[in-house]
C-alpha cells in the first residue's frame, strides 16, 4: 500500500463500507457485463478501489453516454461499475444528514418517497386548499429550463463543503469532501464512448445535453450522486419558498415543482420572484414555456398522472410509453430467442409501468393493451401475477 494519507481513518470501517456499497450497487444491475467482470475478481477489485482512495490515487473511469427515448428523449451518461461503487459509498455516508435537511414534500430519490407519493400528496394540497371543493384555489407548476445541464458545479461543491462542515462529525470528513469534489467537478464529456448513432443528438435540445452545457456547468443523468446532489442543489429553492412566503402547500420532485393557493394574484405575483431568487443564487432560469397558472378545476397534470376533482388520471404520454415499451419489446423477439439480460431489461421495464399503473383505476387499461398487444411469445417465458399488475419470470426461463 502506498503513503496514506488519512491516518485517521479506520481501515476496517472503510471497508466494510466499501463492501456494502458494492451490495448495493450491484442490486438490480448484477448480470451486466462491467458487474460481471468486477464480480469475478470481486475481493481484489474492491480493496484496491480502498487503496485507490485511501492513498489519493483514484481516477474517475469512462463513461458510457447514450440516448433514451421514454418517457422522453434525454442524454444518459453510465459511469463505470468501479465508479457507481464509490458514488453509493459518498452517498451512505451523505444521505442520512441530507434526511434530516430535506422538506417532508421534496419527492425524488428518497425512500419511502418518489412518484405516487408525491401524486397523492398534491392531490391533497388540492382538496385542502380548496376544502373539499367547496371554495377556489389555484395551482401554479413550474420547472426549470434545462436542469441538470445548469447545475454551476462550483456553487453546488461550495454548498455540499459548508453543510459536510457544519453537520458531518465522523473523521474521515476530509476524504468524503476529497471525493465529492473528484465527483462534482468530473466532467464526463471529455472521458465517454459514445454508444449508438451519433445523429441521434441532433435533434436533441442543446439544453438537453452535457456536450453542449456551460463551462463549469451539468451533472450527468444517471449517476446516482447526480440525482441526490440536484436534490441538495434545488433544496435551497425549498428553503427559499418556506422561509419567505407563507406557502402551506408546496411539493417538488427533482426541478418539477408545484404551489397551491387560494389568491391566483399572489402566485401569479411569485413567479418573477422565484425567477430572480433562482437566477442569483443558483444560475437557474424557469422554463418560460412551463408555466401553468390555472384554477384546480382545470386539472394539472403531475409525474405521468392528470390530478382532477375526485379523480387522478393517467396521462396520455404515461399510456403511449407504456404501449411503446411493449412494441419495443415484441421486436426482440420477434427475431431471437430472449437471453437472460433481455428477460431481466423486460420484467423491469413493464413492470416499472404496472407499478405506476396499478395505483389508479387502469385495470381495464392494462388488461386491452398487454391482450392485444403483448407478442404471445414473451408467454413462454413470463406470466402476469397480482390482478395484472406484475410480470414475474417462468421457472424454466
Amino acid at each position: 500500500m502506498q503513503l496514506n494519507l488519512f491516518p485517521e481513518i479506520n481501515y476496517e470501517i472503510l471497508t466494510e463500507e466499501f463492501f456494502h456499497a458494492y451490495f448495493d450497487c450491484r442490486r438490480n444491475k448484477r448480470n451486466t457485463l462491467h458487474a460481471l467482470q468486477f464480480e469475478k475478481k470481486l475481493e481484489h477489485n474492491v480493496f484496491q478501489l480502498i487503496d485507490d482512495i485511501y492513498t489519493n490515487q483514484y481516477k474517475i473511469g469512462r463513461s458510457n453516454a447514450f440516448l433514451v427515448h421514454s418517457p422522453v428523449k434525454r442524454e444518459v451518461f453510465a459511469a463505470d461499475f468501479r465508479d457507481r461503487v464509490v458514488h453509493h459509498w459518498l452517498i451512505n455516508k451523505l444521505n442520512p444528514l441530507f434526511e434530516n435537511l430535506f422538506i417532508q414534500d421534496s419527492y425524488a430519490c428518497r425512500i419511502g418517497k418518489g412518484t405516487h407519493y408525491g401524486i397523492k400528496r398534491v392531490d391533497y394540497f388540492i382538496k385542502d386548499c380548496s376544502e373539499q371543493y367547496t371554495r377556489d384555489c389555484y395551482i401554479l407548476k413550474l420547472d426549470i429550463q434545462g436542469f441538470f445541464m445548469h447545475i454551476n458545479r462550483t456553487i453546488l461543491f461550495d454548498l455540499l463543503v459548508c453543510f459536510i462542515n457544519k453537520n458531518y462529525s465522523l473523521s474521515d470528513k476530509e476524504l468524503v469532501i476529497r471525493v465529492t469534489r473528484q465527483i462534482v467537478f468530473n466532467d464526463p464529456t471529455k472521458n465517454c464512448m459514445v454508444k449508438g448513432n451519433r445523429k441521434g443528438w441532433n435533434d436533441l435540445p442543446i439544453n438537453k445535453s452535457l456536450f453542449h452545457s456551460p463551462e463549469n456547468c451539468g451533472l450527468p443523468i444517471g449517476n446516482l450522486t447526480s440525482q441526490v446532489f440536484a436534490n441538495f442543489y434545488l433544496h435551497q429553492l425549498d428553503s427559499f419558498i418556506f422561509s419567505e412566503f407563507e406557502i402551506k402547500y408546496y411539493g417538488r420532485y427533482v426541478d418539477d415543482f408545484i404551489i397551491v393557493h387560494p389568491n391566483k394574484y399572489f402566485l401569479k405575483a411569485l413567479i418573477p420572484n422565484l425567477s430572480r431568487f433562482l437566477d442569483a443564487n443558483l444560475r437557474l432560469k424557469l422554463h418560460p414555456k412551463k408555466i401553468y397558472l390555472q384554477h384546480y378545476s382545470k386539472g394539472v397534470k403531475f409525474l405521468g398522472t392528470v390530478i382532477k376533482t375526485n379523480r387522478i388520471y393517467i396521462a396520455n404520454r404515461t399510456k403511449g410509453n407504456f404501449y411503446r415499451a411493449i412494441q419495443k419489446q415484441n421486436e426482440l423477439i420477434q427475431h431471437r430467442k430472449p437471453a437472460k439480460e433481455d428477460l431481466d431489461h423486460f420484467i423491469s421495464s413493464l413492470n416499472s409501468y404496472l407499478g405506476i399503473l396499478k395505483h389508479f383505476k387502469t385495470f381495464r387499461i392494462r388488461k386491452r393493451v398487454i391482450s392485444q398487444q403483448l407478442s404471445k411469445n414473451w408467454l413462454e417465458h413470463v406470466y402476469l401475477c397480482g390482478g395484472l399488475t406484475k410480470f414475474m419470470l417462468k421457472k424454466d426461463s
